[in-house]
């Protein structure tokens, strides 16, 4: 078609190519509507994540937990906990190649929400499994939140550094394990420092003793 301009619309999902009076459909009505309920529960799920974490983040503390042997608990963390955010890290860099090539912009927008919201939840999975004792769930959900967002931020500024975005590069897997390593070594050091502070209490003189 000479002249031809192609028009596409995200809600309800349309791709049509217009040549002055001329307009040919490349998306059936079928195939708009399912796209559109697709579209629709996507944008509820991804909504229902946020007020979810948001509720994790303030919700009840619970009860404190205790444990024994936290050198071994602390170098699981440091180690698996990486590996694992580094797996976590290569199905994001998969899925950030789809989202941003068949989504464009809204695509983007959408996976970098969604991931937050998952990663969110995985790190704190992570955290209350081999996280720092003694400590509440509240704790854990601050921790992993923080852990894995702050890793994200890294590697996306790393990516934006590099020139490379919107795309993330393989190399963000293991710079994500190496990043979320620091970040927990970190966490544990501040947990650890706290828990021998609350061991601590003031004399009548203002000065701590044991």
């Amino acid at each position: 078609m000479d002249n031809a301009h192609p028009r596409t619309s995200w809600f309800p999902p349309s791709a049509s190519c217009v040549s002055g009076d001329e307009v040919r459909q490349y998306m059936s009505t079928t195939r708009s509507v399912i796209l559109s309920v697709v579209g629709v529960l996507l944008l509820i799920l991804i909504a229902t994540g946020l007020i979810l974490t948001v509720r994790r983040l303030t919700g009840d503390p619970g009860p404190l937990r205790t444990g024994d042997d936290l050198k071994r608990r602390r170098r699981s963390h440091l180690m698996f906990g990486a590996l694992d955010m580094g797996v976590a890290f290569a199905v994001v860099t998969f899925l950030n190649v789809v989202a941003i090539v068949f989504g464009d912009l809204p695509g983007a927008i959408l996976f970098i929400v969604t991931t937050l919201v998952g990663l969110s939840a995985f790190g704190t999975l992570l955290d209350r499994h081999m996280g720092p004792l003694p400590s509440t769930a509240l704790d854990s959900r601050r921790r992993g939140t923080v852990a894995a967002v702050a890793t994200y931020a890294i590697v996306f500024t790393a990516t934006a550094l590099a020139g490379q975005l919107p795309f993330f590069r393989f190399w963000a897997v293991p710079l994500s394990a190496v990043a979320y390593a620091a970040i927990t070594a970190t966490q544990w050091s501040r947990a650890t420092r706290r828990a021998v502070v609350d061991r601590v209490g003031p004399t009548e003189d203002g000065e701590e003793h044991l």
